[in-house]
């Protein structure tokens, strides 16, 4: 009996969060600081659900480090997403073969 109570909660937390910034706010929002603040939501939630599985998805979080390191760099000097990602998948294989050798 208590899942449905969870599911009804969370429902309708998730309806407030969408329904009460229509509700509340309708004027065009014209604060350059609330404005930006806003703007930049949708990448930060990205970066915050992004970052950890980057951690955690190799079987050291050094060798996941490096080569999230390794992208910031390669992305910071234009390169493409395809460069990018096979950089970065090459940093962990390298990484992880000295740090855990298969021999």
């Amino acid at each position: 009996m208590n899942i449905y109570l969870y599911i009804a909660v969370m429902a309708g937390v998730t309806f407030l969060i969408r329904v009460l910034p229509l509700t509340l706010i309708r004027k065009e929002i014209k604060n350059k600081t609330v404005r930006s603040f806003l703007y930049y939501v949708p990448y930060v939630t990205l970066a915050v659900m992004t970052f950890p599985a980057i951690l955690e998805a190799t079987q050291s979080p050094t060798a996941g480090l490096v080569a999230f390191l390794a992208a910031l760099v390669l992305a910071f000097f234009g390169r493409s997403l395809f460069q990018v990602a096979v950089a970065s998948c090459l940093t962990v294989f390298i990484v992880e073969l000295f740090t855990h050798p298969f021999w």
